[in-house]
């Protein structure tokens, strides 16, 4: 359940190439699978600019409030509008239909320097 194509944190999130310097960024079947039914999410607004480790939204399942962490520093160019209606995308499809934000970021290579799926898998298994 973890894609070979992605770059992943330690905090859960990843990271798909969506257009030049853009990323898409979503949390792992991992995380989505630990937290349960995901109920809402809030996201940030478009525009908006972090660091990488800055909360930059959450995610509140039927058991905790966790927050979603910018991998790299960059600028926020795209919510996914179809969570505020269905956030359980996420749970179904974490890597597709349920991703978060895409970012702009500021230094690509910072995105190279994150887990490669067999470094999260050794996270997460063990």
């Amino acid at each position: 359940m973890i894609p070979e194509d992605l770059r992943y944190t330690a905090e859960h999130e990843w990271l798909a190439p969506a257009g030049e310097a853009t990323f898409k960024v979503g949390i792992t079947h991992f995380a989505q699978d630990s937290l349960g039914d995901i109920v809402f999410v809030q996201l940030p607004e478009v525009g908006a600019a972090y660091q990488a480790g800055d909360a930059l939204g959450e995610v509140e399942s039927t058991k905790s409030v966790s927050e979603i962490y910018a991998p790299v520093s960059g600028e926020v160019v795209a919510v996914n509008p179809a969570l505020e209606g269905a956030p359980e995308l996420i749970n179904s499809d974490p890597y597709g239909e349920g991703w978060l934000v895409e970012l702009k970021v500021a230094d690509s290579a910072a995105v190279d320097a994150l887990l490669d799926a067999k470094a999260y898998g050794e996270l997460t298994v063990g």
